[in-house]
């Protein structure tokens, strides 16, 4: 991993924090769109029925690992303690407020320790865009062959699919106060620069405001 003073968000060079004070006063965007810059990210791999390492690893943090496929456990709010994707029957996706995943990764190496689990600091990989709106479900449906109905994909549903062609993780959080649908796309940094520009050309027609996340 890079040192903290060295790392730059696979989206800096957009300047999106100049575009959201410039668009602080829009309120009429169907879609708003922002870049989370460092997320932790730390894969966890173990045997879900062994119970010693489902014991260690969920106390590790503080949420029981979720074993139905394509759902999270934790906070929606990284703030207040990690969240936990999961991504395959053996593997898990452990999203950590900035700063937070080594840490983290240290205790749950502890944790794992005998038990047949591994961990691995993928903080560095991928970045996040974050989706939200009256329309982001519609621009999702442009390039995504999920059933995003908001019956079937709801808050706390995760997937691993294609976005215009990109690999992403995607993660649905809880609504927005106005009921409209957020997302967080969790794309390698190779493929964030042309996602980005991919899904502000996607909701054009919508109305685009950027936002700081």
């Amino acid at each position: 991993m890079a040192e903290p003073y060295q790392r730059q968000s696979a989206l800096a060079h957009l300047g999106l924090a100049a575009r959201a004070a410039a668009d602080r006063e829009k309120s009429d965007a169907g879609v708003q769109l922002g870049e989370r810059a460092f997320p932790g990210q730390l894969n966890l791999r173990g045997d879900p029925g062994n119970e010693e390492f489902m014991d260690a690893a969920s106390g590790t943090v503080d949420c029981v690992l979720p074993t139905v496929p394509n759902t999270s456990a934790g906070e929606d709010d990284l703030e207040e303690g990690p969240r936990v994707l999961w991504l395959a029957p053996v593997e898990w996706l452990i999203v950590t407020a900035a700063g937070a995943e080594e840490a983290l990764a240290g205790e749950l190496v502890a944790a794992a320790a005998g038990c047949g689990g591994s961990v691995t600091d993928v903080s560095d990989a991928r970045t996040v865009i974050v989706l939200q709106g009256p329309n982001a479900r519609d621009v999702l449906m442009k390039g995504c062959p999920l059933d995003l109905h908001p019956d079937v994909f709801r808050p706390g549903h995760c997937a691993q699919s294609l976005l215009a062609r990109a690999a992403v993780i995607l993660y649905r959080r809880a609504d927005e106060a106005d009921g409209s649908a957020s997302f967080e796309i969790h794309v390698t940094r190779s493929f964030a620069d042309y996602l980005w520009v991919w899904l502000e050309d996607a909701a054009g027609e919508y109305g685009v405001q950027v936002i700081e996340v």
